[in-house]
């Protein structure tokens, strides 16, 4: 599971006893940009570890995430320096025996909703991401330049209806909810100087994003071959563009491209089906068929498409547009495929992602998304259902004297 460090309400020992061995996290005190020193990632691993010697032992198994400085995005010529930096913590990690390490190429967002507490009918709650919510933002509380042209006419003439009727408190929820920053960190964008943000990015395209992403893989990628990380990058969320910002993540067509960039093992993805899933135009078990062996890290989330297929909120883990049962199937193919041509470790680290906040955690205070119960629900569902799936797989390959005898 993801642990956000020492503040986040969920505790180690919950992840522990959710029947996890190896824990998410990163070292969200340090500012975007600056070297993860061997010292700093030794502490946290001597956090996670301190009380294997009385439990079930815990490791840091995953780095999510080391992220990507935004004037690396940008192409600035500043980004030499970050990619040097980034090259360091690599090494550091490396050196203390991490070998995944997660990251995105987002611009500004790292990720958008609308709703970070959506109501279910069962009286759950879950993230939402509202098409003329976010239209809403955009044009009359950000009023953006030019937003006009990323939405439908009905879209606007019902954003702008909705914002007339919305009291202060209303607007102040949806801006705070939209401005979130990265998740573990306690700071918020704020709105008088978003814009300026935005503006940074104005002369670049999808096209300059994309290279500005293939010339950081091609630096950071030989050193992460030269320690043995594997590097995978997390789709956006949501993947397509917000707030006139390029989205170059979002397909299996961009995987593949990204992969072809640096054509290396070590450059990899996390595949997040929750992320992917939102297009219907993405074969979720294709993909694992035809680049499964650069996925290094799996969230496995399903969400759910509304009316407007614009609109989404996170169903639970097995339900919603995500065929999970072929999903984790493939999964399981391809770790039985690495198996076979490897004596090494053939398994690829999962970690049940965004859960509904349910039951006791409706009354406490957690990320949004990362509530303890609601993951530990989707965990216990998709281990069963991997269990099921590798049990079934096991009996199709039996031979069939020893089939017919199990029968009786």
């Amino acid at each position: 599971m993801r642990w956000f460090g020492p503040n986040d309400p969920v505790s180690l020992f919950a992840i522990r006893q959710a029947g996890c061995t190896g824990v998410v996290t990163a070292l969200h005190q340090l500012p975007v940009g600056a070297v993860w020193s061997v010292e700093d990632i030794k502490l946290r691993q001597q956090l996670v570890e301190a009380d294997n010697n009385k439990f079930s032992p815990l490791h840091w198994a995953v780095v999510e995430s080391l992220p990507v400085h935004e004037d690396i995005k940008k192409g600035l010529p500043s980004r030499a320096e970050y990619i040097e930096n980034y090259k360091q913590s690599i090494r550091n990690l490396a050196l203390c025996g991490i070998q995944t390490v997660c990251y995105n190429f987002m611009p500004v967002l790292d990720w958008s909703r609308t709703n970070i507490n959506y109501e279910l009918p069962d009286g759950s709650r879950a993230l939402r991401f509202v098409w003329q919510d976010f239209a809403l933002f955009d044009l009359f509380i950000l009023k953006r330049p030019g937003a006009e042209v990323d939405y439908e006419p009905e879209v606007i003439a019902a954003a702008q209806q909705q914002f007339s009727g919305m009291s202060v408190d209303q607007l102040a929820e949806l801006t705070n909810t939209v401005l979130l920053g990265l998740p573990g960190s306690e700071e918020a964008f704020e709105l008088a100087g978003f814009q300026s943000l935005l503006d940074q990015y104005a002369a670049i395209d999808r096209h300059a994003l994309k290279e500005n992403l293939f010339h950081f893989i091609r630096e950071v990628g030989p050193v992460a071959t030269e320690v043995g990380i594997n590097l995978c990058i997390h789709p956006d969320d949501p993947p397509y563009p917000l707030l006139g910002l390029p989205r170059v993540v979002s397909t299996e067509a961009d995987l593949a491209e990204l992969m072809a960039a640096y054509d290396a093992p070590a450059n990899g993805i996390t595949y997040c089906t929750g992320s992917l899933g939102v297009r219907s135009d993405n074969d979720l078990p294709g993909i694992v068929r035809r680049i499964g062996q650069r996925i290094h890290f799996v969230h496995l989330r399903a969400t759910k498409r509304e009316e407007n297929p614009r609109n989404f909120h996170e169903a639970d883990h097995l339900t919603g547009d995500v065929d999970m049962y072929a999903v984790v199937r493939e999964l399981v193919l391809e770790e039985q495929r690495r198996q076979q041509e490897s004596s090494g470790n053939s398994s690829i680290p999962m970690r049940p992602d965004h859960g509904h906040q349910m039951l006791d955690d409706l009354h406490k205070k957690t990320y949004p998304g990362y509530s303890a119960i609601g993951r530990l629900r989707g965990l216990a569902e998709l281990r069963g259902l991997e269990l099921g799936i590798r049990r079934a797989l096991a009996t199709d390959a039996a031979p069939a004297e020893f089939m017919t005898a199990t029968n009786y």
